[in-house]
């Protein structure tokens, strides 16, 4: 009932459409504490998200799963190779994967290779995401968690896609664009 209140504004969104109408394969790129209102803005869409193994990201999953995402567990700290390799599966399946970089226990906002080393093998492109309400709740945890107050209104950011190239050197572009393009989409204040 809380999220249907929300009022969402999409952000560019025509930069993810077209992705998403042509079928192509992408990565959603996106900070952990916006992760409520970007489940509920995607729901039912087909997307595979990268859930942490600890109780935490049962609840995450049980969660996702109602809301129509399919799940693919590890983290970066535990069942890291198995969510790579779950995630780069998908992608070459042809389908959306989306990862928090920073999660599932921080440092808030700290980009980690994974994702970028996904899109990369599985072909994907990276889609930076972020939401953002001024009027929300922030929870006392690692990542100041936002959760949209009732009839909040909900700016969704879609930043520009990329791909990322072969071999090392295009892993460590994909990695600074994926940084200046979260830096991107996470500046903008609803």
């Amino acid at each position: 009932m809380l999220a249907s209140s929300w009022r969402i504004e999409p952000i560019h969104e025509e930069r993810w459409r077209a992705l998403y109408d042509a079928g192509r394969p992408h990565v959603f790129l996106l900070w952990h504490e916006a992760l409520l209102p970007l489940l509920w803005q995607h729901r039912h869409q087909g997307v595979c998200i990268v859930v942490s193994e600890a109780r935490d990201g049962q609840y995450l999953s049980d969660l996702a799963t109602a809301l129509g995402y399919g799940a693919v567990r590890g983290s970066s700290t535990r069942g890291g190779a198995r969510a790579l390799l779950g995630a780069v599966r998908q992608l070459q399946a042809g389908r959306a994967v989306a990862f928090t970089p920073d999660g599932p226990r921080g440092p808030r906002r700290e980009l980690k290779p994974g994702v970028v080393a996904a899109a990369q093998r599985g072909g994907g492109v990276i889609v930076p995401i972020h939401a953002e309400a001024r009027r929300a709740w922030r929870l006392h945890s690692w990542d100041r968690f936002m959760i949209p107050k009732p009839f909040a209104r909900v700016r969704i950011t879609y930043g520009r896609p990329f791909e990322v190239a072969e071999g090392e050197r295009g892993l460590a572009e994909g990695l600074e664009r994926a940084a200046e393009g979260l830096h991107e989409v996470s500046r903008t204040i609803a």
